[in-house]
């Protein structure tokens, strides 16, 4: 496990870390499925290890939130939420036809 610097930094010691932005980015992280998960969501458990993959690094979760969020500039985001059994056009029609209804009440 990599240590941190005496000032909190990590120590730019693997030259993957020097390597320009895009490598982290694009088409590699787009779908967690071609990484062998089981969901497209990642997680700091997932992101490391496919660095530890990647790269030989194994990085703990607060280095791999660190490495994300300081050094790539990423953020936080979650997934949105909608049920299985949406249907969006039921939803168009009720928009269209009841929600004028019972909008134009007393």
């Amino acid at each position: 496990m990599l240590r941190p610097c005496a000032d909190g930094r990590l120590p730019d010691v693997h030259p993957s870390w020097t390597t320009p932005r895009s490598r982290w980015s694009g088409p590699r992280w787009s779908k967690g499925q071609a990484h062998g998960f089981e969901a497209d969501l990642w997680t700091l458990e997932r992101v490391g290890a496919v660095v530890t993959r990647a790269t030989g690094v194994v990085l703990s979760r607060a280095s791999v939130w660190r490495l994300l969020t300081g050094r790539l500039g990423w953020s936080l985001q979650r997934p949105e939420r909608r049920a299985v059994e949406r249907d969006e056009s039921e939803i168009a029609r009720w928009i269209a036809h009841e929600w004028p209804r019972i909008k134009k009440g007393p």
